[in-house]
Parts: structure tokens; C-alpha cells; sequence
């Protein structure tokens, strides 16, 4: 164990590569712009693009049994609108706002239809978006600006998956591949915006830059309005809830809604996040309240979580109300990958990219493992726990998934071969 400065304890099973944090949720009020009312009218705008449908929450009873837990549920966000990932619902949303703020109407008077038609686009005239990514939020971009007709430029950080870059020129975005990490491609994307009048759909706040963020995480929210919504068929209530974090605005977003949706009584948030881009452990360690970024080139299978810099709109969020920070090795996605890939007698497979499956990875280790007892006690999982999971992403980058699954690439320890 190590402590930062004035701060929280850093806890380390140095032999699973695993560092976290376990905090006491600091809040005073619930987040007043994330109410079940309002992702009501989020999943009511998305019910009206095309293609949508609910997707599915996997109960994957026979694991739990296996792993001793009450129920272990995963919203399988691997077939939202084709895209593979959850991202579009976000962006789609906060494009859709922006749209109507420059007509000045009112987006629950509108459905997706009316801002494809021929009329809003002659009063807009040309727009163009852009972004910085590393696939799946300049996916769920480029889909929407396909639909909307505008135009979509994406700025992707090195070392980006030719599948991912693929991907997003399919729906007719312009897509730049720089020598940068995330968080200078993001601030490329802001001055390449500047410079050509471009309009940023960006899913991290700064300075002046709060709207378009908050609606992104106002539009992950009909992810978690349908889950709720699939769990009340069952009756069932979450007591802990994985969320994934990169600059946290997923996180964000899930933890803001379900601590509204489950006030009377909130499970407990375990916020999870790759060990060389764990900025929400560091800000939570740092014990002063603020959001801390890490620097490097932020190297990890998990794409999606590769971010130094938090969100503040995020970060405010998962300071008042999460119970724990962990960050993971690269072996515990794998691992996620083959545990949700290869399912027991009478569960469901689900397909899961990196970043989908470091929470089921991570599940796996505290509920099985002698090492992880502390921690196991410290979140009180056990036979009563209802785990509520999100596989975010399906297979993005399948050469790696195949790796993954097929040759065992990242075994489960670092360093270690089965004999």
C-alpha cells in the first residue's frame, strides 16, 4: 500500500497488476439534469430514429451461481444501431440538440425525421462536425451526420485499429489519423474547429464547452432508462453497478441517472478504468475534490478508456457518489472477452470488445480469487449482490478479438503460461 500526498489510500495486489481506491460518496443533492423523467424524453428521441431498438439485458444466471452471487446482469450495447457500441446514443442526442437550439424549437415538439428534411436543412445551410475519437464516438458521429446530412471531419490518436478508422469513413466522414494521444487529438480537433468554423461534438468539458458534453451524457441515459426498464420485468435491483471510464462521461451519466432512478436505496459504483490511463483514481487519491489528469502515451487495449484528462462535468458526479476506483491490466479485459465468449449451460454468449469487458473481468477477480478478499468485503459482493455490468462495445478491432479468443493473447496474470 502506498499513500499519495495528503490523500486517500492507494491499495495494490501488486500480483494481479491491480491498484484502487474505496471512497465514502460525498453527495448533498441527486443530479438534478439526470432524472428518470428526463431519460424518459432522451429514449423518446431515440425511439424515433431508424433502426432503433432496445438492446438486450443478459442474466447470466448460471455465472452467478457459479461465482456465488445473487445475479449478474449485462446490457449488451454490441448491437445498438449496428454500430457495435453505445457511443451514437450520445452523440445522436447532443447533435439533435444543437440543431434545434440554432432553430430555436424545442427538441420533444420534433422527431428525428423533421431535422432530415429539406427545410431545416436549407435554414441551417452547411454544418460541419467534427471529433476526436478512438472509434466508436466518431462512429456514432459520422452515422448521425450521415442521416442528417452534414458533414463529419474525425481526428483519431496514433496507433488507432484500421477497422475503427474503416468504420467511420463508411458513413462518409473525413478521417485524420494524427501522431498524437487522445487528449491532444482533442485539443487538434478544438483548433482545427476554430480555424474552419467547424462545430465540436466533443463527450469532455472545458472551460466555455459544458452544453454539448452534458447532452452526451444525457443521451447515454436511454441505455440505462431500458436496462431499468428490463429489470423491473424481473424485479430486480441493482445493489452494485461497473462502470467504465475514460474522461467519464459514461460513467457519469450511468451513475447520475441510476442514483435518481434507485434513490431510496443506490447500489454501490465501482468505477473501472485501464492502470496507465486510471485519471479518475488519481483524482479520487489526490483526496482534494478536483479532477487530475495522468500523462504518457496512455498504451492499453482498452481504446475506448485511454483518456488522461476527466471530464469535470463527470468527474463531479462519480466524487459525490462512487464507492470505489480500480484500475486494471490489460488481462482483465481479455479475460472479460473469454468469460462472456464462452458462457456457461444456460447462458447466453455475448460478443465484447476491450473496453466492454473489463468490468466482468474485474467481477471475476473479486468474486473468485483469495487475494481480492479485502476488497470483496469492503463492497459487501456476495450471495445477495445483484451485479449490473455494460459490455459497451462488441468486437471493434476483430483481429485482437480473435487473438484474444483463439491463442489466449493476455493471459489471465501477466508473465505467467499455463503448464
Amino acid at each position: 500500500m502506498r499513500v499519495l500526498k495528503d490523500s486517500l489510500m492507494v491499495q495494490e495486489i501488486p500480483e494481479y497488476g491491480i491498484r484502487y481506491v474505496l471512497t465514502a460518496p460525498v453527495h448533498r443533492s441527486l443530479p438534478a439534469r439526470f432524472t428518470d423523467a428526463t431519460a424518459r424524453q432522451v429514449l423518446r428521441f431515440h425511439r424515433t430514429l431508424p433502426g432503433y431498438r432496445s438492446t438486450r439485458l443478459v442474466r447470466l444466471g448460471a455465472l452467478a451461481r457459479r461465482w456465488g452471487l445473487g445475479e449478474i446482469l449485462v446490457k449488451d450495447e454490441s448491437t445498438r444501431f449496428g454500430l457495435n457500441a453505445f457511443k451514437v446514443l450520445g452523440g445522436s442526442y447532443a447533435i439533435a440538440r444543437l440543431l434545434c437550439q440554432q432553430l430555436k424549437i424545442e427538441l420533444k415538439d420534433v422527431d428525428f425525421d423533421y431535422l432530415t428534411s429539406d427545410a431545416v436543412r436549407r435554414r441551417l445551410g452547411q454544418t460541419t462536425l467534427t471529433a476526436a475519437t478512438d472509434g466508436n464516438h466518431g462512429c456514432g458521429v459520422a452515422w448521425a451526420a450521415d442521416q442528417l446530412g452534414l458533414e463529419a471531419r474525425i481526428f483519431m490518436p496514433r496507433g488507432s485499429v484500421p477497422s475503427r478508422v474503416a468504420n467511420i469513413r463508411s458513413y462518409g466522414a473525413a478521417v485524420e489519423v494524427t501522431g498524437l494521444n487522445y487528449d491532444d487529438t482533442v485539443r487538434l480537433a478544438c483548433r482545427m474547429a476554430r480555424e474552419n468554423g467547424w462545430q465540436v461534438i466533443q463527450d469532455t468539458a472545458w472551460e466555455g464547452y459544458v452544453d454539448i458534453p452534458r447532452w452526451i451524457m444525457q443521451g447515454y441515459t436511454t441505455l440505462s432508462r431500458e436496462a431499468i426498464g428490463q429489470m423491473a420485468m424481473d424485479r430486480l435491483h441493482p445493489t452494485h453497478v461497473f462502470v467504465q471510464a475514460g474522461v467519464g462521461a459514461f460513467a457519469g451519466a450511468m451513475i447520475a441517472h441510476l442514483v435518481n432512478a434507485f434513490k431510496e436505496k443506490p447500489p454501490r459504483f465501482i468505477v473501472v478504468e485501464p492502470t496507465r490511463a486510471a485519471c479518475m483514481l488519481a483524482s479520487a487519491a489526490a483526496g482534494d475534490g478536483r479532477p487530475h489528469a495522468v500523462t504518457g502515451d496512455l498504451d492499453t487495449i482498452m481504446a475506448g478508456l485511454a483518456c488522461g484528462e476527466p471530464s469535470p462535468l463527470a468527474w463531479e458526479i462519480l466524487h459525490a457518489f462512487a464507492n470505489a476506483y480500480v484500475s486494471c491490466d490489460n488481462y482483465v479485459a481479455a479475460n472479460g472477452i473469454r468469460i462472456m465468449a464462452n458462457p456457461l449451460a444456460g447462458d447466453d454468449g455475448i460478443e465484447s470488445g476491450e473496453s466492454g469487458s473489463v468490468g466482468i473481468g474485474l467481477l471475476d477477480l473479486i468474486a473468485n480469487h483469495p487475494d481480492f478478499l479485502d476488497l470483496r468485503r469492503s463492497l459487501h459482493i456476495g450471495p445477495d449482490s445483484t451485479v449490473l455490468l455494460f459490455n459497451t462495445e462488441g468486437a471493434t478491432d476483430p483481429d485482437n478479438y480473435r487473438e484474444i479468443l483463439w491463442y489466449g493473447k493476455y493471459p489471465l496474470v501477466p508473465g505467467t503460461v499455463e503448464k
